[in-house]
């Protein structure tokens, strides 16, 4: 019941298939993507123009994101896991547009760098 309600009020995030996200970057200019892997998972590969905040301190990092409110942001993991951390982390600190990449980044259907 819970989650029926957060959804009604816009307070959850939306999980998206790596084909979506990849739609999502390529026809949106307001979107941040952000990867919540350690730096090391970042480094070796990545969404291009991704910027990197694991997900361990995302909440120290919140006035790094502010300018990011208005914006879709996707999330992304190794797996799913870590995103759907993060993306509820950022939902209860009021970001409204946050979509978690389902699966990971194994699942994205685009470049990576």
């Amino acid at each position: 019941m819970k989650v029926l309600s957060e959804l009604s009020r816009g307070r959850a995030y939306k999980n998206i298939s790596g084909a979506q996200a990849e739609m999502m970057i390529k026809t949106n200019n307001n979107i941040l993507i952000l990867d919540v892997r350690s730096p090391e998972e970042f480094m070796s590969e990545h969404i291009p123009n991704a910027i990197n905040i694991p997900v361990d301190d995302l909440q120290y990092n919140m006035s790094t994101l502010n300018y990011y409110r208005q914006y879709k942001i996707i999330v992304y993991c190794g797996s799913g896991i870590r995103s759907k951390r993060a993306s509820d982390i950022l939902i209860k600190n009021g970001f409204s547009k946050v979509y978690n990449l389902n699966g990971g980044i194994p699942y994205y259907k685009g470049k990576l760098v």
